[in-house]
């Protein structure tokens, strides 16, 4: 990429990139897949809790399914949704510290952003108006949208189709999962940006392919409008 190709879309992700969100979506998991009579202290947890972290980044509807039949995993995901929903009134939700200014900073130089997740749809509304972000973002995407959820690159093939954008190499992707990566990267944006605030380390980012290691979605500005940053490639 060069001054002639510059960034003017960025996919971002939601929780664990710009909402932060400590064990939240774990712990709605956990009440989900109690429901389903897995609890906390058997090998079937242990094996689910593990099934989740790994895949965190993709749907929450196929991480149920990769674990039940349909009616379950349909069930999971309806408690999962219910009890995510009961921990944003409990706890309320919080931007990453900095996301806010740097959503404010991308736009307000012409970057076009997208907020991504995998979320369904009904839950990406919840947290979007508990943030009050509606006016914060140009689109916002979830798995509802698309025929495939990441690690596949359709959600942001999707955003760059409806924001027009020219080259998908002035695309910038930013997330906190190995599934994020690879989304990135199979869409053949220029930035594949990993943060440490989320679900996977360094070393995971890394090897799915970020093209840049971020302490926070806060330095991402600097990166993508090419000033100095504190960003590891």
């Amino acid at each position: 990429m060069n001054e002639a190709e510059p960034i003017t879309l960025a996919c971002l992700d939601l929780a664990g990139t710009t909402v932060a969100d400590g064990d939240t979506v774990e712990c709605a998991f956990a009440e989900a897949i109690a429901t389903l009579g897995i609890v906390s202290g058997t090998a079937s947890y242990d094996r689910a809790l593990a099934r989740f972290r790994d895949a965190r980044g993709g749907s929450k509807i196929g991480i149920f399914r990769s674990l039940f039949d349909e009616p379950r995993a349909r069930a999971a995901h309806l408690a999962f949704e219910r009890s995510y929903h009961d921990l944003i009134d409990r706890r309320g939700l919080t931007p990453v510290p900095g996301a806010a200014d740097a959503l404010t900073r991308l736009r307000g130089a012409g970057v076009r952003v997208c907020l991504i997740t995998g979320f369904g749809r009904g839950t990406q509304a919840r947290v979007l108006d508990a943030l009050g972000w509606w006016d914060r973002a140009d689109l916002t995407l979830c798995p509802d949208d698309v025929p495939r959820d990441r690690p596949w690159p359709d959600l942001v093939l999707t955003a760059a189709l409806r924001l027009g954008v020219d080259d998908v190499r002035h695309i910038a992707v930013c997330g906190d999962t190995a599934g994020d990566m690879l989304c990135g990267r199979r869409s053949g944006a220029s930035i594949v940006a990993g943060v440490l605030t989320g679900a996977h380390d360094h070393d995971r980012l890394h090897a799915a392919g970020a093209t840049h290691i971020l302490p926070t979605i806060a330095a991402l500005p600097d990166l993508i409008l090419r000033t100095p940053a504190n960003a590891d490639r």
